[in-house]
């Protein structure tokens, strides 16, 4: 069989096979997610083998939504790591058969213990799915491995139950892009949620000048700064204007002599600016439909510093 068309046909059984458990979400799967809204403990998921690396994913996703969780290796909680679930936790356990050995003996050990049992479970006629107290049928008709084998189809269906558990619960806590962003301070994700502009410019140094100032001294300013602008202010301290390094250039070519040249008299009046509190996102947007690199981060009325194209492409937000 060409590639091209097996690799077709394994999405093509895989994206059937999510189309399917869809009529699987009823009332059940409801109560479910209420109970699990509900609990003052934290969410144990555990499996064995392709269903413990499912169940590894399913917590990342489930802690970086706002719900509590945990990941148990189902082999290792029968040796002693079954001392992770406290009374107040719930145990979602994940299995395509239900009837793994290391499942059937896991199963009485949280019943002794008094914790509620989820299941995710491929066969409704398993241990797993008889003794749990919420099961979501996670039955699938093949695997996409052409030996029926592999688990393919089955940990796709797995993981998409998971991921839909954790958008339910998050819906339901109002988990807004400020709380993701909170959980994900590190990543680029969270910095477009919380970067502000004036975080950028609080980086970099402050190029300033006066409005008296000769054109050496002013090249001086860009040069040591190196941002390629500077702020021009007058005598009163007021923010009057900005000179490029590009002004600069045209001054040269416009004048046989830089002598007597003051700051005032090549100063761009008009200035690109925002507000410090504003997000870093927002001053990328202006930068990129205006076309240009910098931009003045003010603090009110006041010059509060510079952000540069480079400081958005160093903290990862292009």
């Amino acid at each position: 069989m060409p590639i091209e068309i097996l690799a077709k046909d394994t999405l093509k059984i895989e994206s059937d096979a999510i189309k399917k458990i869809i009529d699987n979400i009823d009332e059940k799967f409801s109560q479910l997610i209420e109970y699990l809204f509900d609990i003052k403990g934290r969410i144990i998921v555990s499996g064995i083998g392709k269903s413990a690396i499912i169940a590894q994913k399913i917590v990342a996703t489930l802690n970086s939504t706002g719900t509590p969780s945990i990941f148990m290796h189902a082999a290792d909680a029968i040796h002693g790591d079954l001392g992770i679930v406290q009374k107040d936790d719930v145990v979602l356990l994940i299995s395509k058969s239900g009837n793994t050995p290391e499942i059937k003996v896991l199963i009485p050990l949280i019943k002794n213990l008094g914790n509620k049992m989820v299941a995710i479970v491929g066969n409704m006629s398993s241990d797993l799915a008889k003794n749990a107290d919420f099961v979501v049928n996670a039955t699938v008709e093949k695997e996409a491995c052409p030996n029926n084998l592999a688990p393919t189809t089955s940990t796709t269906v797995q993981l998409a139950l998971g991921d839909t558990i954790a958008i339910c619960l998050l819906h339901l806590r109002g988990f807004t892009g400020k709380d993701f962003a909170r959980f994900h301070p590190g990543g680029s994700l969270g910095k477009q949620l919380y970067l502000k502009a004036g975080d950028l410019a609080s980086q970099n140094e402050k190029p300033l000048v006066s409005d008296s100032d000769a054109i050496k001294d002013v090249i001086y300013v860009i040069t040591e700064k190196r941002l390629g602008i500077t702020m021009v202010q007058n005598e009163e301290g007021k923010a009057i204007g900005v000179i490029t390094d590009g002004d600069i250039r045209r001054c040269l070519e416009k004048f046989d002599s830089l002598n007597g040249l003051k700051a005032a008299d090549i100063v761009s009046a008009g200035f690109t600016s925002i507000d410090k509190n504003a997000m870093a996102m927002e001053a990328l947007s202006i930068l990129r439909e205006k076309k240009i690199n910098h931009i003045i981060v003010m603090d009110q009325d006041k010059y509060f510093g510079i952000a540069h194209i480079q400081d958005f492409i160093k903290e990862g937000l292009i």
